[in-house]
């Protein structure tokens, strides 16, 4: 089929989505065009329609347990895609990756321990240290003028000062985009084997990387890095499956997982993962591959529209060139805008709904970040209804 069928445009109002039916509930004018929450706006795989569809026929919806074909499926797509050789016994199951996370911060931390993240950051993080009683530590990454880079030196000092003992880390990195390079993984790891940091590799968007880039599995690093490090994984983000609440961490070390595990299923009393989330999960790791590489063809042309419209038509915005993930992080600072004023901008005049740069990051009222993950007209509508808003605040 091609890319066609990421041109259509599927309507998705009244089907209880978040991204579209809940709006006002977010305190957004109805008439918003919608780039924020990061799912997709593409169907599913057929193959993975075909699963879901059999086992919705056989009608029968009882306690269920990931089985040796489904380890089996997750097994070979992570053999294949990042030479990581995973065994059954590292497997613990969560919805989500953040409820994964959650866990790791109760087993393997204690209330008032030191929790590093690095905003700009996926925001629920903030969330995930806070909420559980942990203290914040905030490593910032640099913005220059070739991307966005990790300060090692404050990295370092945080870890020693603050007596860090988990890091949470975001790899690709949402929402800057940066595809961490091997050198940079190894200075991670060195730093935290150092101090005795363990770190949460949170790699949900690893399947997503532009040409020139490749992600890293941080447990492949070594030996010391397989047992300091639990990633965390998913396939909601690569075949839009986040409403099936599937995620799969991965922790070789024995001891780490155990107690992961205790704070995953004793604490919460979860157990079962949702059965049609299972179905698809292994339908997707099995026979996806053919069409996420037509998907990943598709976003990079959607890169390269908005590129090119920022660069001709609203030269005041600049692009973060993103090595990976399908969100994109514009730095609207040229524009010359108060962050209260930007965000009016977006919402009343533009009338769109982006994710402000202060969820991220306090100190990024300056920045937005649009999720392209859409048929090609809904991000040309988009970027006209952001070029006249602009030029009407600026004429």
């Amino acid at each position: 089929m091609g890319s066609g069928r990421f041109d259509e445009v599927i309507d998705r109002y009244h089907t209880n989505s978040e991204k579209y039916d809940f709006k006002t509930k977010f305190g957004k004018p109805e008439d918003v065009l919608p780039l924020w929450v990061a799912d997709m706006d593409f169907r599913a795989p057929e193959e993975v329609l075909d699963s879901l569809h059999a086992a919705v026929s056989h009608g029968i919806f009882g306690y269920s347990e990931p089985g040796d074909d489904y380890f089996q499926a997750l097994a070979n797509w992570f053999s294949k895609k990042f030479h990581w050789e995973i065994d059954q016994e590292w497997l613990l199951k969560s919805p989500g990756v953040v409820f994964g996370i959650h866990a790791i911060v109760r087993g393997l931390t204690n209330e008032g321990d030191a929790v590093m993240i690095q905003p700009p950051v996926y925001y629920p993080f903030f969330k995930v240290v806070e909420d559980n009683h942990r203290k914040l530590v905030c490593n910032r990454l640099v913005h220059t003028e070739s991307g966005y880079e990790i300060d090692f030196e404050d990295f370092e000092n945080k870890i020693k000062n603050e007596k860090v003992k988990l890091f949470i880390f975001c790899s690709p990195h949402n929402p800057v985009g940066r595809v961490w390079r091997r050198e940079e993984l190894e200075k991670i790891l060195e730093i935290c084997t150092r101090y005795d940091v363990l770190i949460a590799s949170d790699e949900i968007h690893c399947d997503f990387t532009y040409p020139g880039h490749e992600h890293i599995v941080f447990a492949t690093l070594s030996e010391e890095a397989r047992m300091r490090s639990m990633v965390c994984t998913a396939p909601s983000k690569t075949f839009n499956l986040a409403g099936l609440q599937t995620s799969n961490l991965l922790i070789p070390n024995k001891e780490l997982r155990k107690k992961v595990k205790k704070a995953l299923y004793v604490q919460t009393g979860y157990q079962e993962l949702n059965q049609l989330g299972l179905v698809a999960c292994q339908a997707a790791y099995e026979k996806g591959e053919k069409w996420l590489e037509e998907l990943k063809e598709y976003l990079k042309a959607n890169l390269d529209y908005i590129r090119e419209f920022l660069k001709e038509k609203i030269p005041q915005i600049r692009l973060v060139e993103p090595e990976g993930t399908y969100l994109v992080w514009l730095d609207c600072r040229g524009i010359g805008l108060s962050d209260k004023e930007l965000e009016d901008l977006i919402t009343n005049k533009a009338r769109l709904w982006l994710s402000a740069g202060s969820k991220f990051d306090p100190e990024c009222g300056q920045y937005e970040r649009v999720n392209i993950a859409c048929p090609r007209s809904v991000l040309v509508q988009a970027m006209r209804q952001l070029e006249s808003a602009v030029k009407g605040v600026l004429s």
